[in-house]
């Protein structure tokens, strides 16, 4: 990317694959990984990366709402993510919803700040044409 400078870079190690173990350099994370049921695994205690990506993309959502929500008290914010992995024409991809849920916040203003995040949020441009993803706010369905 033209003029791209790192402000932060995370670095983690797999091995094992989805049936493995991921750590991060620091240590501050260093987990289980198990394979869904679904996806033809023992479905056992550890996180798979769908689950990961959900919580990674939420909390990059959540601080894109608060860069673009100008004065609107966004202070209790919620996002419910949801990744799914399946199978389709090109094999296997993901989708995603995020359902935002901005307490105090009349609809019309929550679809802008959703809609105006999701332009800013690193992970959403990531995914853009990517990863069909759907978009509510405050249960309203939100233009992606």
């Amino acid at each position: 990317m033209a003029g791209f400078k790192p402000v932060y870079t995370a670095n983690a190690t797999v091995t094992g694959g989805r049936d493995g173990t991921g750590k991060t350099d620091d240590g501050r994370l260093d987990l289980k990984l198990d394979v869904p049921e679904g996806l033809g695994g023992k479905g056992g205690d550890g996180t798979n990366p769908e689950q990961l990506f959900a919580v990674g993309w939420a909390a990059c959502f959540e601080g894109a709402i608060g860069g673009v929500s100008g004065d609107t008290d966004v202070s209790a914010v919620s996002i419910d993510a949801t990744v799914e992995i399946g199978k389709g024409e090109g094999g296997l991809g993901l989708q995603a919803t995020l359902a935002v849920t901005l307490p105090g916040v009349d609809d019309e203003t929550a679809k802008k700040i959703v809609h105006d995040a999701h332009q800013v949020c690193p992970y959403s441009k990531a995914t853009r044409g990517n990863v069909p993803t759907t978009l509510t706010a405050n249960g309203q369905p939100v233009e992606a």
